[in-house]
């Protein structure tokens, strides 16, 4: 019995600790902030990042999770939204674009904002932010594979970096980022390429931006298209956005899809085309069908990568030319982006050699 003692003692030790210790993410206690660091606000939208079982992580908590935060910024933060990234609306986009204007306009002496998002359609709204912010301070939109209650959770190590780069001088100017996996993408490029896999978040055909590595920040290379406060659309003014549908081009795939969309409403329709441009044989009435009632068809590639160049008349950049007046080209913008910078292009025009203008720049 003597010698079973130590044993059955060390067993209750072990399973009191473990009984009290909480599930998922551990909440860690911070230290008081240093008045010297820079200023980072998390402005949470839900997502992965923060699905444990049994509820979602508060953006508070999400702090509280983050090792040794204080060591590189103050940071504060406020809860927009708890939910899918898919289940984030159109308005709820505007009302945080508006959120974000007014915190870097109210705030100068902000650092920067941290921005997390479900990674479904994360690359989306980070593309809509980088058109909408009107600042040269970084915003870095932040997400996570694995929930807080998965082994190897790495929504941690994610907002820490996060909150570094939106931290760092160097990322001011640079657009909207998205951070991931110790790799910073411009927001313009950034696409989801695998469903389960950390390192999904890639920028082909251009890389990287730059790194976070242990001792500092390393950028290898800038984003020459428009963005942020050289951007010309205002949400400010914007109540709604208008309605853009992407379509699918394939085999003898139909035009009257093309058709209903006009139909049902939308001014704009984004083909994601075949190769550099190529439509079915059946879409070319529906595409004339759109493009005779003013709605403006944007043709995108489906592949992943290349562009599509804009038309050209006397050396001028043009729409189109013949019966498909209201026909522009994508460039190098995916399907689900090109969608979004032409409802804010409509937002402001239908004239679609200026909508044109707007692909080429941004």
């Amino acid at each position: 019995m003597r010698a079973r003692a130590p044993r059955l003692l060390l067993f209750s030790l072990l399973t009191w600790l473990s009984s009290s210790w909480p599930a998922g993410a551990q909440a860690r206690p911070q230290p008081a902030p240093d008045p010297e660091r820079p200023r980072v606000h998390l402005v949470a939208t839900g997502g992965t990042i923060s699905n444990q079982s049994g509820g979602r992580l508060t953006a508070d908590e999400l702090i509280r999770t983050i090792p040794d935060v204080e060591r590189w910024a103050r940071p504060e933060s406020e809860q927009f939204a708890n939910v899918a990234s898919s289940e984030l609306t159109l308005t709820q986009w505007l009302a945080l674009a508006k959120r974000l204007n007014a915190l870097l306009n109210e705030d100068t002496a902000l650092a920067g904002i941290v921005v997390t998002c479900g990674t479904d359609t994360l690359e989306e709204l980070a593309y809509f932010l980088n058109l909408t912010v009107r600042s040269d301070r970084p915003v870095v939109v932040v997400g996570s594979m694995r929930n807080p209650t998965t082994v190897g959770y790495e929504g941690a190590a994610n907002l820490l970096e996060a909150f570094r780069v939106a931290a760092e001088p160097a990322s001011r100017g640079r657009g909207v980022l998205v951070v991931l996996n110790d790799e910073i993408n411009a927001a313009r490029d950034v696409t989801k390429t695998d469903a389960s896999r950390l390192n999904t978040f890639q920028s082909r055909g251009y890389g990287i931006l730059g790194v976070v590595d242990a001792d500092r920040i390393v950028y290898y290379r800038d984003v020459i298209k428009r963005h942020t406060s050289k951007s010309e659309f205002d949400v400010s003014v914007m109540t709604m956005l208008p309605r853009v549908d992407v379509l699918l081009v394939y085999q003898d795939a139909p035009g009257d899809l093309i058709k209903s969309a006009v139909d049902r409403g939308a001014l704009g329709v984004v083909l994601a085309t075949a190769g550099a441009g190529a439509t079915s044989g059946s879409q070319t009435d529906g595409i004339s069908y759109a493009t005779g009632k003013g709605v403006v068809v944007a043709l995108a590639t489906r592949t992943g990568s290349g562009r599509i160049a804009a038309r050209r008349r006397g050396g001028e950049m043009v729409a189109t030319s013949g019966r498909f007046d209201f026909l522009i080209a994508a460039e190098d913008l995916a399907p689900v982006k090109a969608r979004i910078l032409l409802m804010l292009a409509l937002a402001q025009t239908h004239d679609p050699v200026e909508i044109q203008r707007m692909f080429t720049e941004y």
